[in-house]
């Protein structure tokens, strides 16, 4: 089996999803931001702090082509991975690409936390919804490009992952 990639803007349950998907299925789950910090020895807040974001960047983009060579994976993106077009190439080589979405309400519910998600947070002027609804349509080609995409708004992760069975017998 090729991979199964998780893509969309953070708090739309990438990691939930992705954790549950990989029990059903019987494979393994990988959190790319979290393997990102395992290597870095730092957490995603302080690789952003110490070293800025074009150097986190880096990681991830080399952390992505390093998952795209194993298979039978179920990878959860951090919400930015897509911005860049050797991920997209490269999530799109190498596995299913799935795109979870929620409307900026919910996004706004799941991501009151400031402290844990340096790219909202510096977006946060004031007015973290609109931080959100900016982030959201500046990324919404790259999730439109999806192989298929499921809203995770009002749906439980147990009600998401069946859907994405579904979708992946049909697709």
């Amino acid at each position: 089996m090729k991979n199964i990639y998780l893509i969309g803007f953070m708090g739309t349950g990438k990691t939930t999803t992705g954790k549950l998907l990989a029990e059903k299925m019987g494979v393994s789950f990988v959190d790319l931001d979290i393997e990102i910090e395992k290597e870095a020895g730092l957490r995603i807040p302080e690789i952003f702090e110490k070293h800025g974001e074009p150097y986190f960047r880096s990681l991830e983009k080399k952390m992505t082509r390093r998952m795209s060579e194993r298979a039978n994976l179920i990878v959860a993106t951090g919400g930015g991975t897509i911005k860049d077009a050797e991920n997209r190439t490269v999530l799109r080589a190498s596995g299913t690409v799935i795109a979870l979405m929620a409307d900026a309400d919910t996004v706004l519910e799941r991501t009151l936390t400031k402290g844990a998600r340096p790219v909202l947070d510096a977006a946060d002027e004031g007015n973290r919804k609109k931080a959100i609804e900016d982030l959201i349509a500046e990324r919404k080609a790259f999730y439109e490009d999806a192989d298929f995409t499921i809203d995770t708004a009002n749906r439980t992760p147990l009600q998401v992952v069946d859907e994405i069975l579904a979708k992946i017998k049909r697709y």
